[in-house]
């Protein structure tokens, strides 16, 4: 078998446990800057990441899995290595397929959601949602916030204007004006940011372990639509049940997550091709605000 080095110069005095790998395993998120699974000699595996949009790309997502660890009492992999290059984290498992695990990421979520609450909506600095910058600039009012950053910003990806017509546009626009309507009025909170199913793993022991975040203050909704939108396991269907008890979501709650979702298939649809019907699911959610000839 080829042995490969990681090589990062002097900086090798930082990485514990410094040793030639034997093998390097790529992680298969759309989401992800080049991750790779590292199997050491010792049997201490870690992921590391490369190929990073920006030189602060890797040091954004390790504060991002330090606040949600440190404020939101949220379990993150140790962060071995963080610099403009490199990223390397310990490595989780699989999640396993229990109601069980669910329950108990619905109580860790809804400690995260109610127990971080900010008066304002944004984050100190910009950080990563794929390969493209969140904006994170803070706003008092949530609905321009969301809005404006997580909504409109898109309008001006090549991929989305490709995707969505002007009528589509417009409808977006129309949309994000009738948003103090549409939502109930929320407090901002500490939220992950990119809470999809396969940001779900578990620690060695069985416990929920969240990985590559792109936090913000925000409605923590947010967190819910994505998990909810992108095709949970069955086992997960306890989880919104008991989140909903825990943080005393409304009856409508459901209703609101297409609005909500918007963000991550526009997002989607700007980093790839094909979008994975993300592009009709936004025309859908569109379409009662498109104006009618």
């Amino acid at each position: 078998m080829v042995m490969h080095r990681l090589r990062v110069h002097d900086r090798r005095r930082r990485v514990r446990n410094w040793a030639p790998f034997s093998r390097t395993r790529p992680l298969s998120r759309p989401w992800s800057f080049g991750k790779q699974a590292l199997r050491l000699p010792t049997s201490r595996r870690r992921h590391a990441s490369a190929q990073p949009p920006s030189d602060d790309a890797f040091a954004a997502e390790a504060e991002g899995l330090t606040v949600l660890r440190e404020a939101g009492g949220v379990v993150t992999p140790e962060i071995i290595l963080a610099d403009r290059d490199l990223l390397v984290l310990s490595v989780l498992q699989p999640r396993p397929g229990t109601e069980a695990f669910w329950e108990q990421l619905a109580h860790a979520l809804a400690h995260l959601h109610t127990t971080t609450r900010h008066p304002r909506f944004g984050w100190h600095r910009d950080n990563w949602l794929g390969r493209r910058r969140q904006v994170n600039t803070w706003d008092d009012d949530g609905f321009e916030f969301f809005a404006q950053h997580r909504l409109l910003r898109w309008l001006g990806e090549r991929r989305v204007q490709e995707a969505l017509d002007a009528a589509d546009r417009a409808a977006l626009e129309r949309l994000c004006d009738r948003l103090p309507e549409l939502l109930p009025v929320r407090p901002a909170c500490l939220t992950h940011g990119d809470l999809w199913a396969l940001n779900v793993m578990a620690t060695p022991d069985g416990r929920p372990a969240l990985i590559d975040p792109a936090v913000s203050y925000t409605w923590a909704e947010v967190d819910l639509a994505h998990l909810w939108t992108t095709a949970p396991p069955p086992e997960a269907h306890e989880f919104f049940e008991l989140y909903a008890e825990l943080t005393s979501l409304d009856r409508d709650w459901r209703e609101r997550m297409p609005i909500l979702q918007l963000r991550q298939h526009l997002a989607v649809i700007a980093q790839f091709d094909p979008d994975w019907g993300a592009a009709d699911l936004v025309r859908a959610t569109l379409a009662p605000f498109r104006k009618r000839p």
